[in-house]
């Protein structure tokens, strides 16, 4: 392994941490209706023997900002749909016709609002943990690098600082989407 490929990696890296927060913060219910709330949502279906996505059994929308709308391709599944989502204890209580599946948004607490708040922070520091492990990860191949001998001392620091900067970048990016996030939950 060279340095530009241990570079190129560690930012790789940095960056599915940064998009991996962005997704867990779409998952947070914020009082509005948001197919993210649950399409990743697994529902195990017996006629299929397996679990699946949501998202892979219907088509989810939000005909208006407190309803979300599940509509499941095949109609043997709307039982199993319910159940998964009535299990995953999201807080929703599904209302369904034997076709459709409509789930309706419940206005969030001021104390639901604060729990949110810290669930969002305690997201925000895994991925702050994802982002340090990629720079330990980087800056110790380039250390075994210029033991090798195949970087010198001077590549190395400035290796070193080139890290720390997209460390910094993905951390502010992880931050800002964090204080998004949180603007989002208080808002009433």
């Amino acid at each position: 392994m060279n340095h530009a490929t241990v570079i190129k990696e560690t930012i790789d890296k940095m960056q599915q941490a940064v998009e991996h927060s962005l997704h867990l913060f779409n998952t947070l219910h914020t009082g509005k209706a948001s197919p993210g709330m649950i399409e990743n949502l697994q529902v195990h279906v017996e006629a299929y023997g397996a679990s699946m996505a949501l998202r892979e059994l219907a088509a989810i929308s939000t005909p208006d900002t407190r309803t979300i709308r599940i509509q499941p391709w095949d109609k043997t599944v709307v039982k199993a749909i319910e159940k998964a989502i009535q299990t995953a204890n999201l807080g929703f209580n599904p209302i369904s016709d034997g076709n459709l599946i409509r789930i309706p948004i419940p206005d969030l607490s001021g104390e639901r609002r604060k729990e949110l708040v810290k669930v969002a922070h305690k997201m925000a520091e895994e991925s702050h943990i994802s982002v340090r492990h990629a720079r330990h990860f980087a800056l110790d191949t380039l250390k075994n690098l210029q033991k090798k001998g195949d970087i010198s001392e001077d590549d190395f620091h400035r290796l070193e600082k080139e890290i720390q900067t997209e460390t910094d970048k993905s951390i502010e990016a992880i931050n800002k989407h964090l204080e998004h996030k949180e603007k989002e939950l208080t808002t009433v």
